[in-house]
């Protein structure tokens, strides 16, 4: 299994959602992430990857993985604000370094 860490900002973004069914199936890919069945992802630059979960709004999920042992969850946000929560994901990821 591999470990996952959330950036604060990462969950207070998730405790933000206000539709537990939605917090529900973003848990659920999280944790098949951990179980190395990562599903939809996608690279979206400088090391930083989009997690796309085909439910209501077309939810994203953005993070960085560490070898195999670690990933970090860094943001998250729904196909309309992608382009904003990918700036800030890789603006989170440069932090890590």
């Amino acid at each position: 299994m591999i470990r996952v860490k959330a950036l604060p900002e990462f969950s207070h973004w998730l405790n933000g959602v206000p539709d537990a069914k939605v917090k529900a199936v973003v848990a659920a890919r999280v944790l098949r992430l951990s179980l190395g069945l990562p599903g939809d992802v996608a690279p979206v630059g400088e090391g930083v990857s989009e997690l796309r979960i085909h439910f209501g709004a077309g939810w994203r999920v953005y993070f960085v993985q560490r070898g195999n042992e670690l990933i970090v969850l860094l943001a998250g946000g729904s196909k309309k604000s992608q382009a904003a929560d990918i700036r800030k994901a890789k603006t989170l990821a440069k932090t890590l370094d």
